[in-house]
C-alpha cells in the first residue's frame, strides 16, 4: 500500500468544493492505497512549499496552478526545490490529453519530481485531467518509483 497526499491549490474551493481530490482520492483508494493527508493551498509559493514538504504521503499529488493565468504559480513554487524533474511525466501527460482535449493542451506546465525520497505530481485543477493522470500513470507507477526512489 502506498501513502499519498493530496493538496488542491486554489484560490476559490474549499474542502466541499474540491470535486478533483475527491474524485484522485478515490482513484487511490480503488486501487488499494491510502490517502495520508489531505490540504487546500492558497495560490501563495511560500504556503505551497511548506505544505509540501510537511506532507506525510510517499507520492505528493498537487492539483490547480499548472496553467497559464498570472495566478497560477504551482511550478514557480516546486521546481525550485526538487531534486530532480521526471520530464518524461509531463511529456506523456499532455500526449495523453491531447487525446481528449487537443491541442490546448499546450497550455498544461503538468510535471513530476523527486523530493527527499518522495515522488511529486503537479497536475491542472481539471477534474478529468486529474483522474487521467492518476489512473493512467500515477498508480501504474508508483510502486516502482517508490522501489527506486528508496535504492
Amino acid at each position: 500500500m502506498v501513502r499519498f497526499t493530496l493538496i488542491a491549490i486554489t484560490d476559490s474551493r474549499t474542502e466541499k468544493e474540491d470535486i478533483s481530490g475527491n474524485a484522485v482520492e478515490k482513484e487511490i483508494k480503488n486501487a488499494g492505497n491510502e490517502v495520508s493527508d489531505r490540504y487546500i493551498v492558497k495560490n501563495n509559493i511560500e504556503q505551497i512549499r511548506k505544505t509540501v514538504l510537511q506532507s506525510k504521503g510517499d507520492i505528493i499529488i498537487t492539483m490547480g496552478g499548472t496553467g497559464v493565468s498570472s495566478r497560477d504559480i504551482t511550478p514557480e513554487a516546486l521546481k525550485p526545490i526538487l531534486e530532480k524533474e521526471l520530464f518524461g511525466f509531463g511529456e506523456l501527460f499532455r500526449k495523453l490529453s491531447y487525446e481528449d482535449i487537443g491541442t490546448s493542451t499546450i497550455m498544461s506546465r503538468s510535471f513530476a519530481g523527486t523530493l527527499k525520497g518522495k515522488a511529486l505530481f503537479c497536475l491542472p485543477g481539471s477534474t478529468k485531467a486529474c483522474v487521467l493522470a492518476t489512473r493512467e500513470i500515477i498508480l501504474t507507477e508508483c510502486e516502482h518509483m517508490l522501489r527506486e526512489l528508496r535504492k
